[in-house]
C-alpha cells in the first residue's frame, strides 16, 4: 500500500457511505420523532425557521465504522476507539430525542473517553516550547487524566463553538481531520504512522460525505452525536500523530477560543457554563448581516489558514499563534458586542 493509497482510498470509502446513508438516517429521524422544531423548542441559540431532524451523527458513526474495520487490523486500540465512539452515538441519539441534562452527559463523555485510554492511548510527553519533552508517563496516572480531559474538552468545545450554523461543523472536523492526516505523512517512513493516516483519512471523507446534507440549506443537523464524534476522533488522532496536540488546537483555534470566552463570560454573569446561548462568534456574525454560508465558509477559510500554518510551526510558534487568534477574537467580539448600533 503507497502513500496516496493511505490517504485517497479509505476517506473516497468513508465519504461515499456517509453520502449514501445519510437519507436513510433522516428518513430514520422523521420516523423516530428526532425533529428540532423552532416552532416547539424555542431558545435564543436556535437559528433555523422550519423542522430539521436530528441524528446525523449516526451516519457519521456508520461510515467511520465501517470504513476503520475495512481498512484496519481490529487491534486493542481500534477495539478502544470504537467502543468510546459507540457510547458518544448511543448519547447522541438520546440527547438528540430527549435533551438529556448536560452534567448527565458529561458523566457519559467521560465514560467513552475511557475506552480508548484503557486500550492504551494517553498523553504520554508534551512539547516543553523552550526546549525538549516533557515526560508525563513518570507521574503514574497523569497521562490518562490529561488524555481524558484532552478529549471531553474537545467534545464539548467543539459541540459549543462549531455547529452553530449549516455545514459548519462537517467542514471545520474534515480540515483539521485532513491536517492531521498531512501533518503524519511526514512520518510515514514510521508504519506504525500508517493507522493514524488511515483513521484521519476516513474522518476526513466522513464528514466531507455528511457535508452535502447538512450544508446550507440543511436537511439533517449533526446533532450532539455529530459533534461529539468530531471531538472524540480529532482528539484522539492529536495523541496518535506523536502527540502533536499543539496542531490541532492551532486548527481549531477559532471555535475553541470564542468557546472558551462564552464560558468565561456566562461565569462571570452567574450563569452555567453549559447552558447555552446566543453569545458566540457565530451567532454575532448572523446578527451583523452575515449570511448562514458566509459564516460557514468563514470558518473553514480560517481554520484551513491556521492549518497550513500550523504544519509549519514549531511548538513555541504555536503558542504565539493560538495568543495572537485569542486576541484576534476577542476583539471581534468585543466590537460586535459594543460597535455603535445603526438607529435605521
Amino acid at each position: 500500500m503507497n502513500i496516496k493509497t493511505l490517504v485517497l482510498i479509505p476517506g473516497s470509502v468513508a465519504f461515499l457511505i456517509a453520502y449514501l446513508v445519510t437519507p436513510f438516517v433522516i428518513k430514520l429521524a422523521w420516523k423516530l420523532g428526532i425533529i428540532d422544531d423552532p416552532s416547539l423548542h424555542r431558545h435564543p441559540k436556535v437559528i433555523h425557521n422550519y423542522p430539521v431532524p436530528r441524528g446525523g451523527g449516526l451516519a457519521i458513526f456508520a461510515a467511520m465504522a465501517m470504513a476503520t474495520l475495512f481498512f484496519l487490523p481490529l487491534d486493542k486500540h481500534i477495539v478502544g476507539i470504537l467502543s468510546g465512539a459507540g457510547i458518544i452515538i448511543l448519547l447522541g441519539i438520546a440527547d438528540d430525542k430527549w435533551n438529556l441534562n448536560p452534567y448527565l452527559r458529561l458523566v457519559v463523555q467521560f465514560l467513552a473517553a475511557s475506552a480508548p485510554i484503557i486500550s492504551g492511548i494517553g498523553i504520554s510527553f508534551v512539547s516543553n516550547p523552550f526546549d525538549g519533552i516533557i515526560d508525563l508517563s513518570v507521574y503514574g496516572v497523569l497521562p490518562d487524566i490529561a488524555a481524558a480531559i484532552w478529549i471531553v474538552a474537545l467534545m464539548n468545545f467543539l459541540n459549543m463553538g462549531a455547529k452553530g450554523v449549516d455545514g459548519q461543523l462537517p467542514g471545520i472536523a474534515a480540515i483539521a481531520a485532513a491536517v492531521i492526516a498531512i501533518f503524519s505523512l511526514n512520518y510515514s517512513a514510521d508504519i506504525a504512522q500508517w493507522p493514524v493516516i488511515i483513521l484521519a483519512s476516513i474522518t476526513t471523507g466522513a464528514y466531507l460525505g455528511f457535508l452535502p446534507w447538512n450544508a446550507y440549506p440543511q436537511k439533517i443537523m449533526p446533532g450532539f452525536g455529530g459533534s461529539n464524534l468530531a471531538g472524540y476522533f480529532l482528539g484522539i488522532l492529536a495523541i496518535l500523530s506523536t502527540s502533536k496536540v499543539g496542531v490541532l488546537a492551532v486548527v481549531l483555534g477559532v471555535p475553541l477560543i470564542d468557546t472558551g470566552y462564552v464560558i468565561i463570560r456566562r461565569v462571570v454573569s452567574g450563569k452555567s457554563p453549559v447552558w447555552g446561548d446566543r453569545g458566540h462568534l457565530h451567532h454575532r456574525l448572523l446578527d451583523l448581516g452575515w449570511s448562514k454560508p458566509a459564516v460557514a465558509a468563514f470558518y473553514w477559510a480560517i481554520a484551513g489558514l491556521l492549518g497550513i500554518m500550523a504544519l509549519n510551526l514549531n511548538t513555541l510558534g504555536k503558542i504565539y499563534t493560538i495568543v495572537g487568534v485569542g486576541v484576534l477574537v476577542g476583539g471581534i467580539i468585543l466590537w460586535l458586542t459594543y460597535r455603535p448600533k445603526s438607529k435605521n
